[in-house]
């Protein structure tokens, strides 16, 4: 399996989910607004964004208390190796969850803007077919489209709990109801784009989307999944799935 230190390109991403026993939750809940300042200081790290989550694998409104989320960026994956194995806020959060899974991955596709910037610098180079993919979409909701997004996205994105070829789901958040993101990991794009263009919930949301102008802002990016350590439920989600490495010009910008 590939590792991150295999590769020197500035725009490596890591997403790390955090599951927390309950007596840790008030604990990590305050974590949204105290680790911020921290993570603003860590060496290398470009972007990030430390968010909740909804239960089960999409959009919800119910939060899960239990799990959060990291997305960073970073300057060179030396970086990112470092602050997983070194720094005191990744200690801090590891000593009290009692699960954690990171992915790494490198954006091939990106467009939008999340907090008024587009963290994911693409890599160019062709993507094997049968290869992993990974989809983030993240929008920021117009308050007088919030009931229009949560009649519609919730019923959409349920056809992801049995899609064929899902390997990771997950929605998240920065802000409750109205900064929501989802991630999710496929086996190959065949797969994502049965989902995408073959879901009559999901195309009509699509439609509903453009059609009443639901978000201020929003962006979509896909990636190729290179590297994933730890486990979520007890297992890797991408434990059985080829992790391909580039060639050392793919990641020359």
């Amino acid at each position: 399996m590939v590792t991150p230190s295999s590769y020197s390109d500035p725009t490596l991403t890591t997403f790390t989910v955090f599951r927390y026993p309950t007596s840790a939750r008030l604990w990590a809940l305050a974590q949204m607004g105290l680790a911020p300042p921290r993570l603003n200081q860590v060496p290398g790290m470009t972007f990030f964004k430390l968010m909740g989550s909804g239960q089960g694998k999409v959009f919800s409104l119910q939060p899960d208390w239990s799990r959060y989320t990291l997305l960073a960026t970073w300057r060179h994956p030396e970086d990112a190796r470092s602050f997983f194995e070194n720094s005191p806020a990744m200690r801090a959060f590891r000593e009290k969850t009692n699960e954690m899974w990171t992915v790494s991955l490198y954006p091939i596709q990106s467009q939008g803007l999340w907090s008024g910037v587009n963290p994911f610098q693409p890599i160019t180079v062709p993507v094997p077919p049968d290869a992993p993919v990974g989809i983030l979409t993240r929008a920021s909701i117009r308050p007088r489209a919030l009931r229009q997004f949560w009649k519609y996205a919730p019923q959409s994105a349920k056809g992801l709990e049995g899609a064929n070829g899902l390997l990771f789901s997950i929605g998240v958040g920065e802000l409750p109801f109205v900064r929501q993101a989802t991630l999710s990991i496929w086996q190959n794009l065949a797969g994502m784009k049965a989902f995408a263009y073959g879901t009559p919930e999901h195309k009509e949301a699509m439609k509903q989307k453009v059609r009443q102008n639901w978000y201020s802002e929003e962006l979509f990016a896909r990636f190729l999944p290179v590297d994933s350590t730890g486990t979520i439920e007890g297992s890797d989600p991408l434990q059985n799935q080829i992790l391909r490495p580039l060639p050392a010009d793919a990641l020359s910008q």
